[in-house]
């Protein structure tokens, strides 16, 4: 039978390239377009083109195609089957293309990348643009465990898309993380020093979005967060001691006085002489260095305990300190002002896993020393609320060691009951009581 294209000058006539106008022509239309599309996929997935491809419920106008290509009748059956032997030959013998149909397919609708070869090459670069932050995982072991989880690199994706935009993005990440946790530096200070772009950390930012994931997971131990997108973006920076802005960052004091001679001094002495608690702003603290008198200060977490403190003692109870949950920025700058000028902190907090990881945040930034906040003092606790019948929770969460006493978590894994401070009040303030 005598194909379409017989009489056609062929490579062996000297043709050293497609014909491309013929090339269009023969295997660019319409009628062919199924089949070149099915010849693509099989060149991404690495498959030679040779055996066959069957076309399911094949136009008239496809099965006329293949009939002019390969000089044959096109059946009649439900399925049009295409041998890629015969065809690879007839393009390259007629001149088409004298590299055959792979080069032809490619010639028609662009270069075909190899799945298999384009994830590699995408997989190395996204190692090479990740690499960094591997390293910083490696230097700071608080940040390890988030910078090698699955779900921050599904985070980096979906952000950036692509490993080129993902390169710059990662380089700012790893610039912020290592200059946290903080000392109270402003969101674009930060932004500025580590980036060089003042906005880079604003929340609709994608570095923002990623830096507040690190700070969830390392500096965030709390279970709550607020319920308001921009309380919990200010809550969230100031754990890592960076200000949203410097009033929104607070502390519950009562009968704390600064030293004489002092802006601060003007502000606490009149209320610790009435016995009234006083909530100090970052900006009351910041703006100079005060120092304090040496001594004794408790710390608690609940602000329940530092009013019943006001209400029962008023005047005559000791320093006392309320973190209220997760510690602030301005709680933390006022506890470091007070052990530097030489105060002595005891602190109590949650027996519940949320508190001890309050209290081990705490610990890594001011030394105390535990109040009542121990194995022993755990165990009575929880005697203490089984004899009065007190409603104590149950322990839930995930367990984590206190780093201020072995025992401890020992103690509540083995009891899992909650005990709030609520339910030790009255030890607490008999406590305060004693102190003169």
């Amino acid at each position: 039978m005598t194909r379409p294209d017989a009489g056609v000058t062929g490579p062996d006539a000297g043709v050293t390239g497609p014909d491309l106008d013929r090339l269009r022509r023969q295997l660019g239309g319409a009628d062919t377009e199924r089949v070149v599309q099915r010849l693509r996929q099989r060149i991404a997935q690495g498959r030679p083109l040779t055996g066959t491809l069957s076309l399911s419920q094949p136009t008239p106008a496809e099965r006329q195609a293949v009939q002019r290509l390969l000089g044959r009748p096109p059946g009649r059956g439900t399925s049009l089957t295409v041998n890629l032997d015969d065809l690879d030959q007839v393009v390259r013998r007629s001149g088409l293309h004298p590299d055959g149909l792979a080069a032809a397919v490619e010639t028609l609708a662009g270069p075909v990348p190899v799945t298999a070869e384009v994830r590699a090459a995408a997989d190395a670069a996204w190692r090479t643009v990740l690499a960094p932050l591997d390293r910083l995982g490696r230097r700071a072991p608080d940040l390890a465990d988030w910078c090698g989880d699955r779900a921050t690199l599904t985070l980096l994706r979906r952000l950036s898309g692509t490993p080129a935009v993902a390169g710059r993005l990662v380089d700012h990440l790893v610039a912020v993380l290592a200059a946290l946790p903080a000392d109270g530096v402003p969101l674009a200070r930060l932004a500025a020093h580590t980036t060089g772009d003042a906005h880079a950390l604003d929340a609709d930012r994608p570095l923002a979005t990623l830096v507040l994931s690190a700070v969830r997971a390392v500096w965030w131990p709390g279970d709550d967060e607020p319920t308001s997108p921009a309380q919990r973006r200010r809550a969230l920076w100031d754990s890592a001691g960076v200000l949203v802005d410097e009033l929104s960052s607070t502390v519950l004091t009562l009968n704390v006085t600064a030293s004489p001679g002092s802006q601060l001094y003007a502000l606490t002495a009149p209320a610790a002489t009435a016995g009234e608690p006083l909530v100090l702003t970052l900006r009351q603290l910041g703006r100079e260095r005060p120092t304090f008198p040496a001594g004794t200060v408790h710390v608690c977490e609940n602000p329940t305990v530092l009013a019943a403190a006001a209400d029962l003692l008023g005047p005559a109870c000791p320093p006392l300190v309320c973190v209220n949950g997760q510690p602030s920025t301005a709680a933390l700058r006022l506890l470091a002002g007070l052990t530097t000028s030489g105060a002595r902190l005891r602190y109590h907090g949650d027996f519940d896993w949320g508190g001890v990881r309050i209290a081990n945040l705490l610990r890594s930034r001011v030394p105390w020393q535990p109040w009542r906040y121990d194995a022993a003092a755990y165990r009575a606790a929880v005697a203490g609320a089984a004899v009065a019948g007190a409603a104590s929770g149950t322990l839930t969460g995930q367990p984590v060691d206190a780093s201020w006493d072995t025992g401890l978590s020992a103690a509540m894994s083995q009891h899992g009951t909650r005990i709030e401070e609520e339910l030790v009040l009255d030890t607490l303030l008999a406590d305060l009581s004693e102190v003169r």
